[in-house]
């Protein structure tokens, strides 16, 4: 088979436009939506609004490759990156330079793209690792750099990259097509596409010997944050691990041709379901704010806890609905203690209940119908 750096066109990516044009449009009306929604809140919750949603891009990053993170650790070298007050938890080195090539996206999207970005990328994400001869450089090694799968004897390979000789080379076209088709430049592409081609052409070329997906994750993040002039918080690694393995099949489709409306569609259709994800989290958190200040002094501290506890599980909430069960657990109340806090905190409009008896699940009554599954 003859991968898509292989064909005489490469990297001519061809496309048609209009395809994706009505998600194009959708992506910048939501990103409105989601600054508009950010101003209700203050700086304080804006600031562990961003701490929750760059450390779920940051553990889903890696959870796609199959590397799992602590997200409490994440989220406290993360706040430490961005300058926001942190615990004194202990992240491993995976855990902080993960969180510090994340930060560095936020803090410096509006940046051109430059050989030295992607290199101190690679320093952070390889950080303590004994096992990379090459790190914060492009591989070097003579061996073909594959992705493969089944076993040593009857190997699968779903793709295989550019030799590293041509990698510098291959790293150069797509650094200064990328930085030319910025939104400041005579050739500027709308959001998705750019970020949508970035990504297949930095994987196609697969220029690190470990860590290529996050990286290049990390830059469609930048071409959607340099569209907007603003980081984007989109939920772009979270969604993809929820479409993992469509993801992979999409980028191997995409790396047997260069025409690539296939890709442009998946890819789009990720990109709004991240961010839809993103206005619900949102909305969520305004709502959770709204919702303790109006029951403030109302409720006693078994309810105040159990509340808090059901937020922490995010706008999903809990598997099937809170239950009693759930509710004295978290509280160490006695059956008959939870059953009337549980039926007060429904007549105060904080929980909705469906289902009778022992069958009875509360739910927070709030808005949850936009929330992407």
């Amino acid at each position: 088979m003859r991968w898509n750096w292989q064909l005489p066109d490469w990297p001519d990516f061809r496309f048609d436009a209009e395809r994706i044009r009505s998600a194009e449009e959708q992506f910048l009306k939501g990103s409105g939506v989601v600054i508009g929604s950010l101003h209700h809140l203050d700086a304080d919750k804006r600031d562990g609004l961003t701490i929750e949603l760059i450390s779920q891009e940051v553990v889903d990053s890696s959870a796609i490759e199959g590397e799992i993170l602590d997200r409490a650790s994440v989220q406290s070298s993360l706040a430490k990156h961005l300058g926001f007050a942190a615990d004194q938890r202990r992240a491993s080195a995976a855990e902080a330079g993960a969180a510090e090539l994340m930060a560095d996206v936020y803090h410096n999207h509006a940046s051109p793209l430059h050989d030295r970005t992607l290199f101190a990328w690679h320093a952070m994400l390889m950080n303590g690792r004994r096992d990379i001869a090459n790190v914060g450089r492009y591989r070097t090694h003579e061996d073909a750099m594959q992705i493969v799968s089944g076993t040593i004897h009857e190997p699968r390979v779903h793709f295989e990259a550019p030799p590293s000789t041509i990698v510098p080379s291959e790293m150069s076209r797509l650094i200064a097509w990328f930085n030319d088709s910025a939104p400041s430049s005579q050739n500027a592409l709308p959001a998705i596409t750019r970020a949508a081609i970035s990504h297949l052409w930095f994987e196609s070329i697969h220029p690190f010997e470990d860590g290529n997906g996050r990286i290049g994750r990390a830059i469609a993040e930048k071409a959607l944050a340099q569209c907007l002039a603003a980081p984007t918080l989109t939920a772009l690694a979270e969604t993809i691990h929820r479409h993992r393995k469509a993801y992979y099949a999409a980028l191997q489709l995409a790396s047997q041709s260069n025409v690539i409306d296939a890709w442009l569609a998946w890819f789009a259709n990720i990109v709004i379901e991240a961010q839809a994800r993103t206005i619900t989290r949102i909305r969520f958190l305004i709502d959770k704010t709204r919702l303790l200040d109006r029951l403030c002094g109302a409720i006693n501290e078994r309810q105040e806890k159990a509340l808090l506890r059901i937020f922490q599980e995010g706008p999903d909430g809990f598997e099937g609905g809170l239950s009693a069960g759930n509710y004295r657990t978290i509280t160490d109340a006695s059956l008959a203690t939870a059953t009337r806090d549980l039926s007060d905190l429904v007549e105060k409009g904080a929980l909705i209940r469906t289902g009778e008896r022992r069958y009875a699940r509360y739910r927070l009554a709030v808005d949850q119908d936009s929330d992407p599954k």
